[in-house]
């Protein structure tokens, strides 16, 4: 048994990039203080109010309100509301949105399911069926967003915080890189809140992937036998996150590096204000006339169906605000 490199007890984790080995102790204390650091560098716990976090029932999302509740527990100007969304994923969100709800209760944490089907009058399964072109990633991402944005807002949270961890950063760092998707790049990390944007913190951004499942395990929040999302295998982001793994596993840091180099960049971004439209469609905040979210979907109604009938495509709506601002 490895002895923890800072005291007598066994270790339960050795961190090649920093050449650490630590016991649970000293490993939660590390994994927290990370997370203090990044909370403190957002500068908009100041005056307390609500914070609304994507809970998905993943080992990330079960982590970041489980540290979330820890951290704040001693502030009661600052609540905690859990967000839930059922993109309709058969087979694999059933049972997360279960464990989601769960740890909600046992956190004593106010939460919310929201549903693509009442929403937007399609599930993802149905867009994966159907639109063979591209990953359904790509419309499920967007489309989260879109009611994770507009449900925290209606809520006046002061901020909807996401479970991205290093490895998410790291790759999303990537992948616009290949695409020269520079915008996206600088959007990553906003310095400013967008009106009609609720302000988006990750505070699990500087956790390895794996330490995030450590840390669960240790806490018994998150079960072993959650299955991946069978989407997972259609995306980029697979290809590169294998990538990543892979220089990471020969130069030990490589994803800190990636992180921290992103970081001096996007300082030297120029603060420029974007001034958001209203979608003419739904309401939301967008780009242009029309927001991402309405773009993907009228675009997946107007294709041709791939190998069923006409009659078997769903009627999209675009949210319960559709129309407000025709």
């Amino acid at each position: 048994m490895i002895p923890c490199s800072r005291c007598s007890r066994p270790s339960v984790i050795h961190q090649r990039y920093s050449g650490l080995n630590l016991c649970a102790e000293h490993f939660e204390e590390d994994i927290e203080r990370k997370i203090r650091e990044t909370l403190r560098a957002y500068r908009i716990f100041s005056r307390g109010g609500r914070v609304a976090v994507a809970l998905s029932g993943g080992k990330d999302s079960s982590v970041l309100l489980y540290t979330l509740k820890r951290i704040f527990s001693h502030r009661k100007d600052i609540e905690l509301v859990a967000l839930m969304v059922d993109e309709g994923i058969s087979g694999y969100r059933e049972g997360t949105l279960q464990t989601a709800s769960a740890l909600a209760d046992r956190l004593e944490v106010p939460h919310i399911t929201l549903s693509f089907r009442e929403e937007f009058g399609i599930t993802t399964d149905e867009i994966a069926r159907e639109d063979l072109s591209q990953a359904p990633c790509t419309y499920c991402g967007v489309m989260r967003k879109h009611l994770l944005n507009k449900t925290a807002r209606e809520l006046n949270a002061v901020a909807l915080a996401t479970g991205h961890n290093l490895d998410d950063e790291a790759q999303t760092i990537l992948l616009n890189y290949l695409r020269g998707d520079v915008e996206r790049l600088f959007r990553l990390v906003p310095k400013s809140p967008r009106e009609g944007m609720v302000y988006r913190i990750k505070p699990l951004r500087r956790i390895p992937e794996r330490e995030v499942a450590t840390y669960a395990m240790l806490h018994g929040i998150f079960p072993r036998a959650h299955k991946s999302c069978p989407n997972v295998p259609r995306a980029m982001r697979l290809e590169v996150k294998n990538m990543l793994n892979e220089f990471e596993a020969g130069h030990p840091g490589t994803k800190y590096s990636v992180l921290r180099g992103f970081d001096r960049i996007r300082e030297l971004a120029p603060d420029a204000h974007v001034e958001l439209q209203r979608c003419k469609r739904c309401g939301e905040p967008a780009g242009s006339s029309m927001c991402k979210t309405c773009q993907l979907l009228e675009g997946f109604r107007a294709k041709p169906l791939s190998h069923k009938s006409k009659n078997s495509c769903p009627d999209i709506r675009l949210g319960s605000s559709a129309g407000q601002s025709e």
